[in-house]
């Protein structure tokens, strides 16, 4: 019996997707302003949003096994909250593969103002990604 439990319980591990998939302890978000996308049609419906209502907006593409996204995550959950007027949007290549097949390398940051893609910058520095934020928001 108590075997089922277990199983259950790691079913229920990878199940989620995500931001909550990543297994990682994240600072907790104050204004509503960081999404995960957690398929393509997800990450599809994003980008539409972020095309169609003009607002500034970063996506982090990452993945669970990238040992250098997971050091810049909790940076970028945490600079969500410094920087509100901006949308922070987490996709994880693995769960989003059709609409992150341009991506090379992870993580990669997509900067948007405006509808349209202004910025991208590869790799982690918690610094450089504050300075590319204050820079686009």
């Amino acid at each position: 019996m108590e075997g089922n439990s277990n199983k259950s319980r790691s079913d229920e591990y990878a199940a989620k997707k995500g931001l909550e998939g990543t297994g990682i302890d994240l600072p907790v978000n104050r204004h509503g302003n960081l999404k995960s996308a957690s398929s393509d049609q997800n990450l599809n419906d994003i980008l539409l949003h972020i095309k169609s209502s003009k607002t500034p907006a970063v996506i982090n593409y990452g993945s669970s096994w990238c040992r250098v996204c997971s050091q810049i995550l909790p940076a970028f959950c945490k600079l969500s909250n410094n920087f509100p007027k901006l949308s922070f949007i987490y996709a994880d290549i693995d769960e989003c593969p059709e609409t992150t097949q341009h991506i090379r390398y992870t993580p990669t940051f997509h900067f948007y103002h405006d509808g349209e893609r202004v910025d991208e910058m590869f790799g982690a520095g918690e610094e450089r990604l504050h300075d590319r934020l204050w820079l686009h928001s």
